[in-house]
């Protein structure tokens, strides 16, 4: 009934049309790792019933992580529109239904050395629908034993430049496929709306942060600049002391100090707070509160970087390091990704825009950014994607401090997992936004 593969994760197109012409069974079944295969009882029968039983392009199920001698389980999550990140977690077991696959690689017009198996699947749900079965059906060896904030960012390691261009071609052809793709044609920005004292404001989100705060607001002051701005730090009502480092730097009538109120606001809540308060400058830069800038010029590139590109956003480069501000691998994050051509598609497939953000208030204000703790600036900058452009700039403007504090720095799977299907979630709805838009 089935036929099956041993494929390396970043598979040539090649390697795939050998798939396709020796397959004869109705069902190929590939499997991602060079490890054996450990089957719970029955489960393989199992995967091909759930893809009989619901003509399913595609078929991946839960399992095992085995790390040594200890077993735990490892759910994955459901596959939309939107869950167009290459790194989409399906396991190491992908069974696909042998026409649907065999149709895709018929119809695939590149020759990739990595993206192979990732054009496969993107044209593969074209064709119809993934099966996600939420039953632990294997064992997966695992080599990989960092904590979840140490692989975040191994999407932007420059050392994977080759394969994350041919990832975004593939993307774009399949967004161009399906009418999501958005040409590099954008509405003008002018900043001549609003009336306001400052011409930049240094926004700093804060909840329990004790250790950081202090380190943040003393970077944002520092900064020089031949315009007026001031520092907004938000606090989401800390218990650590937090509010007592704050206090410290109000004598300075640049800081701008807001309590939030007990109800809730998260992340997105309390850069809105700053937003719409009535200090808050021309445009907005982001800091997080355990991070600093990396020298005293940044708010000064930001507004030059607004002004010369006529963007509504601006992304920054930021230099990796441990909290004494020591460089650590992969070091300085460019996200070369984005590009002033491609870059609105591109955000469609990865996990995040980069860092430092600098925002235009008054479209901000109109916007909002949602209120939720995690992918709030994902989901803007999604947003201002569709009709604006966004600016770059590739001088490390920032230092994204690692410690054991971050609150992305040991995720349980139950956690990433979470994150990853609220941001699929947010790429599904832009990704139909602008399927409508271009319909109009």
């Amino acid at each position: 009934m089935t036929d099956f593969f041993q494929i390396p994760l970043l598979c040539p197109t090649s390697r795939l049309r050998e798939v396709a012409a020796a397959a004869t069974a109705p069902y190929v079944m590939l499997h991602t790792k060079e490890s054996d295969l450990r089957w719970v009882v029955s489960a393989e029968g199992r995967m091909e019933q759930v893809a009989r039983d619901t003509g399913a392009v595609l078929v991946y199920a839960d399992h095992f992580d085995l790390i040594g001698g200890a077993v735990s389980e490892a759910p994955v999550i459901d596959y939309q529109e939107g869950s167009l990140r290459d790194d989409f977690d399906f396991g190491t077991v992908l069974l696909f239904r042998t026409d649907a696959l065999q149709t895709a690689v018929a119809q695939m017009d590149a020759e990739y050395r990595f993206a192979g198996l990732y054009d496969l699947r993107l044209r593969v749900s074209r064709l119809g629908r993934f099966e996600h079965i939420n039953e632990y059906l294997y064992y997966d060896v695992q080599t990989d034993t960092r904590k979840s904030g140490e692989k975040q960012f191994d999407y932007v390691n420059p050392r994977n430049r080759e394969v994350q261009i041919e990832m975004e071609q593939a993307c774009t052809a399949h967004l161009k496929a399906i009418g999501g793709y958005l040409p590099p044609v954008f509405k003008p920005v002018t900043f001549d709306g609003g009336d306001f004292a400052y011409e930049a404001s240094v926004i700093i989100p804060c909840k329990n942060r004790v250790r950081t705060i202090g380190d943040a607001i003393a970077s944002a002051l520092s900064q020089e600049a031949d315009f007026p701005f001031n520092v907004i730090v938000v606090d989401d009502n800390s218990t650590d002391g937090t509010v007592d480092v704050i206090r410290r730097f109000t004598s300075d009538p640049r800081l701008v100090y807001i309590a939030q109120d007990p109800t809730y606001h998260a992340i997105g809540g309390n850069w809105n707070a700053a937003l719409h308060h009535p200090c808050c400058g021309r445009f907005a830069l982001q800091l997080d509160s355990d991070d600093t800038y990396s020298d005293t010029h940044t708010v000064a590139r930001f507004v030059a970087a607004f002004r010369e590109q006529r963007c509504a956003m601006v992304v920054g480069t930021y230099q990796m390091t441990d909290f004494d501000g020591n460089p650590l691998p992969p070091g300085v994050i460019d996200h070369r990704e984005w590009t002033p051509e491609n870059g609105r598609n591109n955000a469609l497939r990865i996990n995040g825009l980069g860092a430092p953000r600098g925002f235009y208030v008054p479209l901000l204000r109109e916007l909002n950014f949602p209120v939720t703790k995690y992918g709030e600036d994902y989901a803007v900058g999604l947003r201002v994607s569709r009709e604006y452009r966004i600016g770059r700039i590739y001088e490390v403007m920032y230092n994204c401090r690692r410690w054991d504090g971050n609150s992305d720095a040991a995720l349980s799977p139950e956690k990433v997992n979470a994150n990853n299907l609220y941001k699929d979630k947010i790429r599904t709805w832009e990704l139909r936004a602008r399927m409508a838009l271009k319909k109009e």
